[in-house]
């Protein structure tokens, strides 16, 4: 079985997050931990990332939301680990109408096929991100898209509490990993 590492975006997913339940249900789940979760530098994101991914017996299963998602976009092509695969939440549109100005160094992320398997879920309301965007981010990263309807930024402020339709794409997904 492999490790599975969450990475939260900014703030770094509270306690009503769908991030921080599933990882109450399930001992395989871990947080990788930067030095901030709110003034996010990538630079010290993708050495956090790295180090959490040295601590796996195998290649882990990344579940990426909303900021995290952008961090891999910008990790893959200098990773120095594998992972088995990318389980990407929610990414957000650096150059639409509301982006995190904290958030500056995580800009225009590469539009590059990831060289792992991975999944981009977006919804069609997300504040942070056109559905268009999110559907060109999956093209370029070679993701397989899921369109889960209005579920606004799929954070604890959308309501979805522990996320059973999100537990059943990752479940999926992670079957197809093998």
């Amino acid at each position: 079985m492999s490790d599975i590492i969450t990475l939260p975006g900014l703030g770094g997913s509270g306690e009503g997050h769908w991030q921080t339940l599933w990882e109450r249900d399930d001992p395989a789940m871990r947080r990788f931990q930067p030095s901030s979760w709110d003034r996010p530098i990538l630079s010290d994101w993708i050495a956090a990332l790295e180090w959490e991914i040295s601590r796996s017996r195998t290649p882990p299963i990344l579940i990426a939301h909303s900021l995290a998602c952008q961090l891999i976009a910008h990790w893959a092509p200098v990773k120095k680990t594998a992972i088995l695969g990318a389980f990407l939440v929610a990414a957000p549109d650096a150059t639409g109408e509301i982006y995190l100005a904290e958030a500056g160094s995580f800009a225009n992320p590469p539009r590059l096929r990831l060289p792992f398997p991975s999944l981009l879920v977006a919804s069609t309301d997300d504040p942070f991100s056109s559905f268009d965007h999110a559907r060109h981010s999956a093209e370029s990263w070679g993701s397989t898209f899921v369109d889960v309807g209005p579920r606004g930024h799929i954070n604890a402020a959308s309501g979805l509490g522990d996320w059973p339709e999100g537990k059943a794409i990752f479940g999926r997904f992670r079957a197809e990993l093998g």
